[in-house]
């Protein structure tokens, strides 16, 4: 009986969890731009108090990147977008990798940060696509 009052009247559908405009991949782009300056300021630098305090901060942006990129994945991305853009997948997991300890995190090597502002970019176009659809 209670189940049967608590049960919505009318069930309603979208393809993201709430109205269009709150996802972006630009938030995770200039998390990952953060990444890339840190990492040249870092090279540029030969005080060990700064470099400690660039390798964290570094660190918290690189976290960044990878939560603003999943946060995307699953709750904006659905399956027909796969669909139309089968390389999704492999692209979200690559870009979190750079994103991660086999990348932006684990290095201050700035090719890895280049890879990972690739990697942004074609999410970007691909979720640019499926706004304007």
């Amino acid at each position: 009986m209670l189940a049967r009052l608590l049960r919505p009247k009318q069930v309603a559908s979208a393809h993201c969890d709430l109205p269009c405009g709150v996802y972006d991949p630009a938030q995770a782009r200039i998390e990952a731009e953060s990444v890339k300056a840190i990492m040249e300021k870092y090279a540029a630098n030969d005080d060990p108090v700064f470099r400690s305090r660039a390798l964290t901060i570094k660190e918290e942006r690189a976290e960044l990147v990878k939560h603003h990129l999943w946060v995307l994945w699953t709750d904006y991305f659905k399956p027909p977008h796969l669909e139309k853009y089968p390389e999704l997948h492999q692209l979200f997991w690559e870009a979190t990798k750079l994103a991660g300890a086999a990348g932006a995190k684990g290095t201050v090597d700035v090719t890895k940060a280049d890879d990972l502002l690739s990697k942004i970019g074609r999410i970007s176009e691909i979720f640019k696509e499926t706004k304007a659809a």
